[in-house]
């Protein structure tokens, strides 16, 4: 509701729960953030959706596509730089 109040679309999200000392399950990771979650902007989806072409988003799924295109991000020790353009980018994202 609220993301389409803002004219998203949240796709998916992850939450990430521990437990606490008592047993208490506790949300431990912030949530609804570009870090999280996929969003699609719903005023093009459905234009583009039946065009066949990849929803407009503000998430950091460009990102890791790069870092999967570029090197092994859950092998490799030392990450390359990602292109300043794309770091502004995701600022960008994230301040939408």
């Amino acid at each position: 509701r609220v993301a389409k109040e803002h004219g998203l679309i949240l796709v998916d999200t992850k939450y990430e729960f521990g437990r606490s000392s008592d047993g208490s399950i506790l949300l431990i990771d912030e949530i609804h953030t570009p870090d999280s979650s996929r969003y699609w902007l719903a005023s093009s989806y459905e234009k583009r959706f039946q065009k066949g072409l990849e929803p407009e988003n503000v998430d950091k799924e460009f990102l890791r596509l790069w870092f999967k295109e570029n090197c092994n991000p859950y092998e490799d020790e030392i990450l390359p730089a990602a292109p300043a353009e794309l770091v502004t980018e995701l600022a960008w994202r994230y301040v939408f």
